[in-house]
Parts: structure tokens; C-alpha cells; sequence
């Protein structure tokens, strides 16, 4: 379990720091995410509980981009790829099989929050095009996943 959780921590900072320099993130990094947290949650819960959990979470994923699709299709008169990158869709969809639904959903929007707050002071002196959305979810991520690991909350996978 050492391993996975040390390749995951990796491959989270790989992601932040090629999305924060390069505004570009190496397409392989994400099922990495996906299989490396997934597997981490279904040996941390039941595999009914898992199945039932990475679709509600995929279904909510799914939903917040159609939301967006159609927010810019209608709103903005764009493309979606004009809004939200391609990795960031990516990365939600990794990042939802990696905990159960009320956690998925309380940390993915204090992840956006969080990515928020951080592009704002990050970019007050400059407003960048672009906000580097899958590297800061990704910091944010590793550290829930620290939070976890380090022993502070314990029920990360079943609340």
C-alpha cells in the first residue's frame, strides 16, 4: 500500500506542476490517478459500496459537465474547450471513483473553491487567460489524501 500511495502523491505533484508551467498535462497521468485512488478505495470499503459510489459520482461529474457544456454552448457561445480545459475534464472523471459520495462531492467542491481562492492571489498583479484548474485540484487532493493517510480523519472513505 506504501507504494501506491507514494506513486499517487507523485503523479498528483507530476500534474500540478506540469499544469501550473506548462498549462498541459501528459494524458497518461490520469487513469494513473483513477486505478491508483480507485484501488485505494475499494480496499478501504465494500465493493458494492465502491460500484454504487463511483457511479453516483461519476453520474454527478457528468452532470457538472453538461453544466458547463451547456453553459457554453448557450450562455457563452462557445466551444467547451474554451472554458475547461480537456485535462481538467479528465481529472474529474479520475477523481471520481476515489471516494465515497458525500466525501467525493464535499472535497471536489472545496477542491474548486480552493483553486479559486489560489488563482486570485496567485494572480493579482496579472489575470492570466487560462486558471491551471487540474494541477491546484490535484494539490488539494494530495492533501486530503495526507490528511487521510496521517491518521487526522479516519472516515475519509465511508462518510
Amino acid at each position: 500500500m506504501l507504494i501506491i500511495k507514494i506513486i499517487l502523491s507523485i503523479t498528483f505533484i507530476w500534474v500540478f506542476l506540469q499544469d501550473y508551467k506548462e498549462r498541459q498535462v501528459y494524458w497518461f497521468l490520469f487513469p494513473i490517478i483513477g486505478l491508483l485512488a480507485g484501488f485505494l478505495f475499494y480496499k478501504n470499503t465494500l465493493p458494492e459500496l465502491f460500484l454504487m459510489a463511483s457511479i453516483v459520482n461519476i453520474t454527478f461529474v457528468s452532470l457538472l459537465i453538461l453544466i458547463v457544456f451547456v453553459y457554453a454552448k448557450f450562455k457563452l457561445h462557445t466551444n467547451i474547450l474554451n472554458t475547461i480545459g480537456l485535462g481538467d475534464l479528465f481529472l474529474f472523471l479520475a477523481l471520481s471513483v476515489t471516494f465515497s459520495t458525500l466525501s467525493f462531492i464535499t472535497i471536489f467542491i472545496s477542491a474548486l473553491i480552493f483553486s479559486l481562492v489560489i488563482h486570485l492571489f496567485l494572480s493579482r498583479k496579472k489575470m492570466p487567460s487560462n486558471v491551471p484548474l487540474a494541477g491546484y485540484m490535484s494539490v488539494f487532493f494530495l492533501a486530503s489524501y495526507a490528511v487521510h493517510w496521517s491518521g487526522c480523519i479516519t472516515n475519509l472513505y465511508t462518510i
